[in-house]
């Protein structure tokens, strides 16, 4: 492990503060380490494996797919793209698909439609979009510009115009923020990096409402809280509401790179052949390894499996808060839940990983459970025993 440790250190940019861990092999909700130790991972690469690690299903898709065809141009169709985009639509509420390699380059192209829309059809000058604050859209200069967190601004500026940051959870300072230059709204229906805050009753229905007023666009983004992480699908549909565009990535490839933007006709047609474009977005590889995961994912059995789940695992850890005061709030829905503490938890997050254990923390104070939505209720009560123990030495 220190081989490679002091090997990336020498090669490789430093712009990720790693943990003292080179995983080598997974399985299910399992990690193992190049001492052979095992983990149980309740991270899943940031809500990425959604089925878990090396799925076998996945696999075979996978290796089935490589020994077909990889790759060509989007200059030409493949069917195992055209096949995802059908089922996506099928789905949920959207007409059309742009697939890209990641959430940012997802978010990316939402905020292009957005704009070129307006443009289209009010000409100049009507390219402003409200966003929330503490969100996160992504790491390139346009979403890191729509994201409503500072530090990751910073060291960037000059940011790209035109994003207006307001309270998460509130359409009056949605409202007071539009002007008439104003094209869209953007929202994660559930904050994810913002510390899993959930959006008050009606909150998603205001946001359509100012929208369909003044003729914006609504824009949710679902890159992480969506693919079944909440129980349903996508993260809207338990609010009954939904945008004219959606992204997605994260978990829709079950670990490879694979974004993909969602539109209504009315908003699709504002991009023509010409306007934008990618390279590896939507190859045959990621698109058929989707399209499989997709199809397990929307299995209602899964869903309502993940939906107990997650109950379970929000209920332990309330027992717990109950014994752990340092736990100020629980708060999720299905397998996205965080445990907000009384003061900074990555030193939790640390000692969880020397018990064989693997979550991160979020603004600063909010422990992060998104395990694999296979996970087994006996391995959150060995969680809970652990995270007990944790925060047992963090206080005495």
């Amino acid at each position: 492990m220190e081989d490679y440790k002091a090997l990336s250190q020498e090669h490789i940019f430093n712009t990720y503060a790693r943990l003292p861990v080179t995983f080598v092999r997974g399985k299910g909700c399992r990690l193992w380490d190049d001492n052979d130790k095992e983990y149980l991972d309740f991270l899943a690469g940031i809500a990425v494996c959604n089925l878990g690690h090396c799925n076998p299903e996945v696999t075979r898709v996978l290796c089935e797919q490589a020994d077909t065809l990889i790759h060509v141009s989007n200059l030409f169709y493949t069917r195992p793209q055209i096949e995802l985009a059908a089922e996506l639509t099928r789905l949920s509420f959207a007409d059309k698909v742009f697939f890209s390699n990641s959430g940012a380059e997802a978010n990316e192209a939402a905020i292009k439609l957005a704009r070129k829309y307006s443009k289209d059809r009010y000409g100049e000058g009507r390219f402003h979009i409200v966003t929330m604050k503490d969100s996160f859209h992504g790491r390139t200069l346009a979403t890191l510009s729509a994201t409503g967190q500072e530090k990751v601004h910073k060291g960037f500026e000059p940011l790209v115009e035109g994003f207006a940051f307001v309270d998460f959870g509130s359409p009056a300072a949605v409202e007071n923020a539009i002007t008439e230059r104003t094209c869209a709204v953007m929202v994660e229906p559930i904050q994810g990096e913002g510390g899993i805050n959930l959006p008050p009753a009606n909150y998603l229905e205001g946001l359509k409402e100012l929208c369909r007023k003044h003729d914006l666009l609504l824009i949710f983004d679902e890159v992480q809280v969506g693919m079944g992480r909440t129980g349903r699908l996508f993260a809207h549909e338990h609010y009954g509401v939904t945008p004219d565009i959606m992204t997605l990535a994260k978990a829709l490839g079950n670990g490879l790179p694979i974004g993909a933007m969602l539109a209504t006709n009315q908003a699709a047609e504002a991009f023509v052949p010409g306007t934008h474009a990618t390279t590896f977005g939507g190859t045959p590889l990621v698109t058929s390894v989707a399209l499989r995961v997709l199809r397990i994912i929307s299995e209602p059995s899964l869903l309502e499996r993940v939906r107990e789940t997650g109950e379970y695992l929000m209920g332990r850890l309330r027992e717990l808060q109950q014994r752990r005061p340092s736990i100020r709030e629980v708060r999720g829905l299905g397998l996205m839940v965080g445990a907000e503490l009384d003061r900074p938890g990555q030193n939790v997050v640390t000692k969880l990983l020397e018990r064989g254990y693997v979550i991160n923390c979020t603004h600063d104070s909010v422990l992060r459970f998104v395990p694999p939505l296979v996970v087994e209720r006996a391995e959150i009560d060995r969680l809970i025993q652990a995270l007990d123990d944790a925060l047992a030495e963090e206080t005495q």
